[in-house]
């Protein structure tokens, strides 16, 4: 049986082994409703302040400042339309990014249906925004900027910190949505000028359908989810209470652990990278090198050929691999991030993002520097594009 190569752990990660044992008990013994003001609540409750308080230091904010949501859509949701919706008086523009997550974009052409203004910034080429642009674009009437801390296709790190203080002078409150970085990135909300940061623990070895969403103290938020007062009264709904302990539990050894990690996957990135780019000619990296791109992420164009037919023939030999945000796999148009990066639809076409995490190995690495060339040159000889 073909050996089985994991290589999408931008989609999702599994659920580490301490993660699940942490959960365990709480499927069975610690069953009661947080809410609930018998002993069974309080013991629950109890776990899920425990959690809340492990999560706010890994991230560097106040216990008070995280919100439980059911993952990183939602904590997006909540930021965008509950800091409009808090807000309007006050103006009705909203600045974000042109490769922002459809989590962001999908609400942002909601809440222009509803009457609010947003621009989109453009990226470069790398897919950095732009901070001059940025100041030039906040207006009078600006309210919120959600930018990305990380690209999920093409992992760029945005200059967040640089963005976030042209916010803090102009008065605008600024928002992140950190689902690819938390865990894998340092984080310290003491210092940076975020003001809203949205995170999902299946990102970093966590559970599924379970996120947070910090708020810095003094931002204002309308609920959009309608029901019980949990969470200050701001995101109604029993606790998901397993997820909330496995997340933190996931965030805890993540953070602690990540600087060895991380230099680790950055050197499997870097040599993978470099194979391929060698190896398959007329092939592009998307996105920038070094300490500027998640140590996790690969994602290559390839001309004369589709990144579907690459994926089929990779997952018949076992290798898990995407074209892009796993949020849109079934789409048959070209990724909006590698089009804002100026790539044509044909080379955007032909992508492939490789993103690794922490049981990938070397010979892993070179299993995969072996087969997808073949798999290239045999789409390629199909090809009436390919003129080698």
């Amino acid at each position: 049986m073909t050996e089985k190569i994991y290589l999408d752990h931008a989609a999702t990660t599994y659920v580490r082994k301490e993660v699940l044992a942490e959960m365990l008990p709480f499927f069975t013994e610690h069953f009661g409703n947080p809410m609930s003001v018998h002993s069974f609540g309080r013991d629950v409750a109890k776990h899920v302040e425990n959690s809340r308080e492990t999560i706010a230091e890994c991230l560097g904010a106040k216990p008070k400042e995280i919100m439980f949501t059911s993952g990183g859509t939602e904590s997006d949701n909540l930021a965008l339309r509950g800091f409009a919706y808090a807000n309007s008086k006050k103006g009705k523009h909203i600045i974000t990014s042109s490769i922002e997550h459809h989590a962001i974009l999908h609400t942002c052409e909601a809440l222009s249906k509803e009457g609010f203004d947003i621009t989109y910034l453009p990226v470069d080429s790398e897919g950095f925004v732009d901070p001059k642009e940025l100041e030039k674009t906040i207006r009078p009437d600006t309210i919120l900027v959600s930018i990305m801390h990380a690209n999920n296709e093409i992992g760029t790190i945005e200059p967040i910190e640089e963005l976030g203080e042209i916010c803090r002078q102009r008065g605008v409150a600024f928002h992140v949505d950190a689902v690819q970085s938390a865990g894998v990135l340092p984080l310290n909300l003491k210092e940076l000028p975020v003001d809203l940061l949205s995170i999902s623990a299946h990102k970093f070895y966590g559970p599924k359908g379970v996120g947070a969403l910090f708020v810095r103290n003094g931002i204002r938020l309308k609920p959009i989810l309608l029901g019980g007062g949990q969470e200050r009264n701001l995101r109604a709904g029993t606790h998901n209470h397993v997820g909330i302990i496995g997340m933190a539990k996931a965030l805890e050894l993540a953070v602690s652990e990540q600087q060895e990690a991380n230099l680790c996957i950055s050197k499997l990135r870097d040599r993978l990278i470099d194979g391929l780019l060698e190896k398959i000619p007329e092939s592009r990296l998307n996105g920038p090198r070094g300490n500027k791109r998640l140590p996790n992420n690969v994602n290559v164009s390839i001309k004369y050929i589709e990144g579907e037919g690459m994926l089929l023939h990779l997952d018949m030999l076992g290798i898990a691999a995407s074209s892009g945000s796993a949020c849109t796999s079934g789409s048959l148009d070209p990724s909006h991030v590698l089009l804002a990066i100026g790539l044509t639809h044909e080379i955007a076409h032909g992508s492939l993002r490789l993103s690794l995490g922490k049981e990938n190995t070397e010979a892993e690495i070179d299993k995969v520097l072996e087969v997808l060339p073949k798999i290239v040159a045999n789409l390629r000889a199909m090809s009436p594009l390919y003129q080698g």
